[in-house]
């Protein structure tokens, strides 16, 4: 499904496309009460009628939602319009890691200054029991004020807080199933390459995988 510029979801306007994933569309728009632009994310058409597809969709929006921290994609709403489903979020302006890595590798410093903030961003949504699941550096954006964000917990999950390390209260809606946990080969745990469900520590070995990539350019 394409979305044409000038398309209304609710209060909001389609502007632009931005990319495509397998979980989602994400096109620049217009917020037109706040008067202000938003990226906004559409299920794929061939999934639009996927009550699987539908439920992890907007289990992402609420896991998401329900981690405020600076260095982790926000979310400002949730709807349908029209039979689509979408999510509203901040709009970014910068490029991927991978974007800068692809350039050039990184120095250590540049490096730690990229790793710090997703570290931050990582126990901050392993506190609510989130877990990404697939981060790599296709998942980490650099804005143009060098502010690095955590994009797309499509994979993500919710594990029992004992194992995430915090006493607060977890999302209750489970984004992928037992047996489902899966990842990007070449930042896969162990345990994910393996079919085994995963904690907080496959994405602590996901964030070692990107660090490696981003010293060594591979």
């Amino acid at each position: 499904m394409s979305l044409s510029p000038g398309t209304p979801l609710g209060r909001y306007e389609i502007r632009a496309p931005l990319g495509a994933g397998g979980m989602g569309e994400v096109y620049r728009a217009l917020d037109r009460t706040l008067e202000r632009e938003i990226a906004i994310k559409v299920l794929p058409e061939h999934l639009q009628q996927d009550r699987a597809a539908l439920a992890r969709f907007d289990a992402e929006a609420k896991a998401l939602a329900a981690v405020s921290h600076p260095h982790i994609l926000t979310v400002f709403d949730v709807g349908t319009e029209g039979g689509v489903a979408f999510v509203v979020m901040e709009l970014l302006q910068g490029e991927s890691l991978q974007s800068r890595i692809d350039r050039a590798s990184l120095s250590w410093k540049e490096a730690v200054e990229v790793a710090r903030p997703v570290a931050e961003g990582l126990h901050a949504a392993h506190t609510h029991g989130i877990i990404h699941g697939d981060l790599k550096p296709g998942n980490i954006f650099i804005t143009h004020d060098d502010i690095v964000k955590i994009l797309d917990f499509g994979l993500a999950r919710v594990v029992p807080l004992t194992i995430a390390g915090s006493d607060s209260l977890a999302p209750t809606v489970a984004i992928s199933s037992p047996g489902t946990f899966t990842g990007t080969v070449q930042y896969m745990s162990p345990e994910q390459a393996r079919g085994e469900q995963g904690d907080a520590r496959s994405d602590l070995f996901a964030l070692g995988c990107t660090l490696y990539s981003m010293l060594t350019g591979e």
